[in-house]
């Protein structure tokens, strides 16, 4: 992992939520900090991107699946994990994938930029910045184990983050705070 930044602080944090060798889904994957993080820790990892480039430096143990999400199919219809992870990515047209790729009891770690963040750099669309609470609609009815929304030093940024798990009442009290 030598060549890779380091894996997000927030997907650091909550990775201890996860059941051994975790199946886990890392959604625009790109060169893969998280999926190579999991999949360190013995989890079974599958990684989406686009960029066959990026795709290319994943480690031979994570399942590499080239798409553009946006613009094609879903690749994984049907198919559910024990956790995804989405990180500097937002599609809204996916939410119900990406939602519906997470089995019952299973978790939910995202982050991304959030409104505010143009004062600081890109992304500046606000097609590409979460509104205040969003992230908190989107997982309405799930168990929130926490929730963020403010600004990050090193570098300044305006992020929003969740960790969330699918249908509480499924999920094993080891998930639960």
């Amino acid at each position: 992992m030598s060549a890779l930044s380091a894996p997000s602080e927030w997907v650091q944090r909550f990775a201890h939520l996860l059941p051994a060798g975790a199946q886990v889904l890392d959604v625009a994957c790109g060169n893969g900090r998280h999926a190579s993080f999991l999949a360190a820790l013995g989890h079974h990892v599958t990684g989406i991107d686009r960029n066959p480039q990026a795709l290319a430096q994943l480690p031979a143990s994570v399942r590499a699946i080239e798409a553009d999400i946006e613009n094609g199919p879903w690749p994984l219809p049907g198919q559910q994990f024990d956790a995804v992870v989405v990180t500097n990515y937002l599609w809204r047209p996916l939410w119900p994938q990406v939602l519906g790729s997470v089995r019952d009891g299973g978790l939910l770690i995202y982050e991304t930029f959030g409104q505010g963040n143009a004062a600081y750099g890109k992304p500046s669309r606000p097609d590409f910045l979460l509104a205040p609470g969003e992230l908190l609609q989107v997982c309405s009815g799930w168990q929130v184990v926490v929730y963020e929304h403010g600004l990050r030093h090193s570098p300044e940024r305006v992020v929003q983050r969740i960790a969330a798990v699918k249908d509480a009442a499924a999920a094993p009290s080891a998930l639960l705070p």
